[in-house]
């Protein structure tokens, strides 16, 4: 997202009048999410600047500073205290979806019953990404089923999944988290709405191009 990026953290970019962070913190609240965890390196401190401890969006709001981004299973691990041993939501702050958050509470029960360890949100393969990541077999996750999809970083997660992972260890999400896929773990299911990662100033400018058509009309 350079040059946009050089100054401003990309989950505080604008498309439709708000922030893409905003958005999802906004559906998150709507959904019955009330405590919510940020972690972030890259300029992190004018996101906390943005959106202080949540009082503008009736939730809390903590964060987990990162010296140097850990990835996404190294950024869990990370703010795992704040967990317990309750079943949690991830998602990205630079994504922009309509995705329903309320969706995920009964496979947030599953794994609170440890029928599963995880719950994954796939989507289909965008542009960038046409060879995806992996397969639905029977409501479960599969690394090579076909057809494939795109993890759309979306997932509910129990925390025993990351407990062997240090604080400060650097991970992606992926291939790690096979295994537990691979014994049967982890369910997931396939999401057709609106989904976008933004990548390019380019496509930054597009959906916000439309988002503000959209919200004109409405208006």
């Amino acid at each position: 997202m350079r040059p946009l990026s050089d100054f401003l953290p990309k989950p505080l970019l604008s498309v439709g009048g708000k922030s893409l962070l905003h958005w999802q913190i906004q559906r998150l609240v709507a959904s019955g999410v009330q405590e919510i965890i940020i972690n972030h390196a890259w300029l992190g401190e004018a996101i906390e600047q943005a959106f202080g401890r949540g009082e503008d969006f009736s939730c809390q709001i903590h964060y987990s500073p990162e010296m140097q981004a850990l990835e996404t299973a190294g950024g869990i691990a990370n703010a795992l205290h704040y967990f317990g041993n309750e079943p949690f939501i991830v998602t990205s702050g630079d994504i922009y979806t309509e995705f329903n958050y309320s969706s995920l509470f009964e496979a947030a029960q599953n794994i609170r019953e440890r029928r599963i360890d995880a719950h994954l949100v796939l989507v289909n393969n965008p542009a960038f990404h046409p060879q995806g990541d992996m397969g639905l077999q029977n409501h479960l996750i599969s690394p090579n089923a076909i057809p494939r999809f795109t993890y759309g970083n979306i997932g509910v997660f129990h925390p025993c999944l990351f407990k062997s992972l240090s604080e400060k260890e650097k991970r992606p999400l992926f291939p790690w988290l096979y295994r537990f896929a691979e014994a049967g773990r982890i369910s997931g299911e396939l999401f057709n709405g609106v989904w976008e990662n933004i990548g390019t100033p380019e496509q930054l400018k597009t959906l916000d191009k439309s988002l503000s058509r959209q919200l004109s009309i409405y208006s």
